[in-house]
């Protein structure tokens, strides 16, 4: 399998198109908006190299291919198992010691940001996006970033909604739906999510 560095790579990069800094900024973005085609386009470049991703058993070339997808260098230190799903990467950081198991979804246009020490278990999503409950606006796009802070425990088949942030040192149980922040160094569960206890 032939894989590009991403230093190389980024000497290639076509500057940022104006819609992915209103992404960053939170702004809904329409349906009918002129650059709207510009994220489908996005999706299915990530695609290709996610596709090489899932066809890897080499920690090395799926830590390269996944700094290609992020736009910034894994550090050797975090690893994750395919298969991973992730629509666009270049909004999402993830930082030294973290790992990512089997299976897990990403919608990234909103950002994500994922400290050091973190785990994150199977089946996790990690939902950026969403849209409007209006029929007439529901295909536009609504961001809000996610931020996994240090050490935090993610665990199997949990969802972590769009603007929410995952305290220190917090554990999300298995299959919880998180839709408002988690306090650093709490245990929570359930549909929502609500907290369990403190750890001490």
């Amino acid at each position: 399998m032939k894989i590009t560095r991403i230093g190389s790579q980024a000497k290639r990069m076509k500057p940022m198109s104006e819609i992915f800094a209103r992404l960053r900024n939170g702004e809904t973005i329409h349906f009918d908006d002129p650059e709207f085609h510009k994220l489908r386009d996005a999706s299915f470049d990530t695609r290709k190299l996610l596709l090489q991703l899932n066809q890897s058993a080499d920690p090395e070339q799926i830590r390269v291919l996944l700094s290609q997808i992020t736009g910034t260098e894994i550090d050797p230190s975090s690893a994750i198992f395919p298969p991973f799903h992730i629509n666009y990467g270049k909004h999402t950081k993830i930082g030294k010691n973290v790992f990512i198991n089997f299976d897990c979804v990403f919608l990234g246009f909103g950002g994500i940001t994922i400290d050091d020490g973190v785990f994150i278990a199977p089946k996790v999503s990690l939902l950026t996006e969403g849209h409007p409950l209006s029929p007439e606006k529901r295909h536009s796009l609504t961001l809000a970033p996610i931020h996994i802070q240090r050490n935090a425990w993610i665990g199997a088949n949990a969802t972590i909604m769009q603007g929410v942030t995952i305290g220190e040192n917090a554990v999300v149980a298995a299959g919880a739906v998180v839709t408002k922040d988690v306090p650093g160094n709490t245990v929570v569960g359930g549909i929502p999510a609500k907290f369990f206890k403190a750890i001490s």
